[in-house]
């Protein structure tokens, strides 16, 4: 695993890279990962104005920012994630401020599902290559601690019960859930990254 967790942190991008490649992408007409459509180039322009708006409106609050600031260890968060990912447009703007709050306790490094495929094959959800996952490592021993994703617990809940009701995922289920992170302002990513973090100290 180490050895899969290195070469996944030496292809990586800081969150300012990761959103620059997304929007150079773009402007060729091209998504991140190896499937090329119309539909994903779509998904991925969408993501990038939604992480342009959610950039500037997503706000910690002064109790979450003091428990960030106040990580007595340091770790990486290793994010993996693709720019047609409507779930990582939500998420990681939350999870950059987040880092940002740490005040360096916490170095955030993104990859690509679909150039770490070995990476991914190690967190998978009930078998599938959902995204985002968030692996937070102890920067000091490079162990993986505890990994997170691709939903908080409501948007999960949400997803579940519309599969069971409908048995599919359809454009309603997907309009729902980005009404769901909508109404949610970021506030349960950050709820239960904090406690995750906090659980580790």
């Amino acid at each position: 695993m180490k050895t899969v967790i290195a070469k996944a942190l030496f292809n990586s991008h800081s969150y300012l890279e990761y959103r620059k490649l997304v929007s150079d992408l773009l402007t060729e007409g091209k998504s991140t990962g190896q499937e090329q459509s119309e539909e994903i180039t779509h998904y991925s322009m969408l993501n990038d104005t939604r992480m342009n708006r959610l950039d500037k409106t997503i706000k910690l609050s002064q109790e979450v920012q003091t428990k960030m600031k106040n990580l007595e260890k340091e770790y990486i968060w290793l994010v993996i994630s693709e720019g047609w990912c409507g779930d990582a447009a939500q998420i990681l703007p939350v999870i950059a401020k987040l880092a940002l709050a740490s005040e360096g306790k916490i170095d955030l490094k993104i990859a690509l599902r679909d150039d770490n495929d070995d990476l991914m094959k190690l967190f998978l959800t009930n078998g599938g290559k959902a995204i985002p996952k968030l692996i937070i490592i102890d920067q000091q021993t490079t162990e993986v601690l505890v990994h997170w994703g691709p939903r908080p617990e409501g948007a999960s809940e949400l997803i579940t019960r519309y599969k069971k009701e409908h048995g599919v995922l359809d454009e309603t289920a997907k309009t729902n859930l980005q009404l769901w992170y909508l109404n949610d302002k970021g506030q349960s990513v950050q709820n239960e990254l904090v406690e995750t973090m906090l659980s580790l100290e």
